[in-house]
């Protein structure tokens, strides 16, 4: 684990860009797995547990939704830089998924399917049918603690406190920082829990969202993660992603953190505030470097047990366009507020409501027919999760 997160840490602070260090560094990588297997592979062999039956689940999700753009852009797809619910007057699913998962204690596997708008507009990169893969991997402990796990396939993103599944959020649409920071990830993640207060991982993955490796790359991208949780009430995060984009002959290394703390203040208010902050070279070899950053902050009220509330406030500036281009004299810097109002009558299914105003330095927000450097809409939504569990 030691020498694991000590390669990161040495690709991070080195250039990459010498052929010959990146042979040695990959090597290194194989050596470090290859010890891992290994050893996983004696432990499994007097390991009886392995033995005993796992535990089977299914979860079916639906989120349909309308959104009505004040700005009236002439398609209806509103935002490029949108994901979610991202059509303008018209009814539409945004996601809906069937998972199945297998738990044991010493192995796991999750397998879902998905259709709706976010898969057309957040997969766009993905040929056929792998836009219709939401999440698609295999784990196992490495030890009799059950501590230390090795997860393979098509992972959810570790950065980043919202969820595609819009009932895990405390706002229906999701921040700036969110959707444009990536959902998921294609590769492997070492997860080890000392305690039940930290866990650290450590992840080797295709690239910035990506299922398919980017054609004519040949470096893969490193992530890490450390959330520390003192209590129940209370969990601090660090991500970061460490990586490129671009092919081999015009590659920018890109340097990205994402932090963010979760807070139960009281029964009834919940707090979140977050940090993303990024940076990617201007051009191959180049010791000049673009930034990008974005803070948010978003409270939630619970009214009772079927009405809660939540208000958000954020900001994210890209003024160089490396995550959202706009062609405009000052890139993207926008800020905006939101209100949400959600009411479940039942623990499966969640109506809300949201109003939400950005405001941006320059004329980027589509119009009629021109552009404006605001956008107002108002989002509604009706979700419906369904989940069983059963044993083989």
């Amino acid at each position: 684990m030691i020498l694991y997160f000590g390669f990161l840490y040495q690709l991070q602070f080195s250039t990459l860009d010498e052929t010959k260090k990146e042979q040695k560094k990959m090597k290194q990588y194989y050596f470090i797995i290859t010890l891992i297997l290994v050893s996983f592979n004696l432990s499994a062999q007097v390991d009886s547990s392995w033995n005993q039956k796992p535990q089977i689940n299914i979860l079916g999700f639906a989120d349909v939704f309308y959104v009505y753009d004040f700005n009236r852009p002439s398609s209806t797809e509103r935002q490029p830089f949108l994901f979610n619910h991202n059509r303008h007057n018209e009814f539409n699913l945004n996601l809906g998924l069937v998972k199945f998962s297998v738990e044991h204690m010493k192995y796991r596997a999750n397998f879902a399917l998905q259709s709706g708008t976010y898969a057309n507009d957040n997969y766009a990169a993905e040929p056929g049918v792998l836009k219709n893969i939401f999440e698609a991997n295999i784990g196992i402990s490495l030890n009799k603690e059950n501590n230390l796990w090795l997860d393979v396939g098509v992972l959810p993103s570790h950065i980043g406190f919202e969820s595609a599944i819009s009932m895990d959020n405390l706002t229906l649409t999701r921040s700036l920082l969110a959707e444009n920071s990536p959902y998921f990830l294609t590769g492997a993640k070492l997860t080890f829990n000392p305690n039940n207060k930290w866990e650290i991982a450590g992840l080797v993955v295709n690239g910035w969202q990506r299922i398919q490796r980017l054609e004519g790359n040949s470096l893969p991208s490193f992530g890490s993660q450390v959330t520390y949780s003192p209590s129940e009430k209370i969990s601090l995060n660090w991500s970061t992603f460490l990586g490129t984009d671009d092919s081999d002959s015009t590659r920018r290394m890109r340097y990205f953190n994402d932090f963010y703390g979760l807070f139960q203040l009281t029964e009834k208010i919940n707090l979140i505030t977050a940090f993303d902050l990024g940076f990617q070279q201007n051009e191959k070899e180049s010791s000049d470097y673009n930034l990008w950053f974005s803070p948010i902050i978003i409270g939630q009220y619970v009214i009772n047990k079927t009405w809660r509330a939540a208000i958000r406030a954020e900001y994210y500036q890209d003024k160089s366009g490396v995550i959202i281009p706009t062609n405009t004299i000052n890139g993207f810097l926008t800020k905006g507020i939101s209100l949400n109002l959600d009411y479940s009558p039942v623990q499966n299914i969640t109506c809300r409501l949201e109003g939400r105003m950005l405001r941006s330095k320059d004329k980027i927000f589509e119009t009629n027919t021109a552009f404006s450097d605001t956008n107002f809409f108002v989002a509604t939504s009706i979700a419906f999760r369904l989940s069983d569990t059963f044993y083989k």
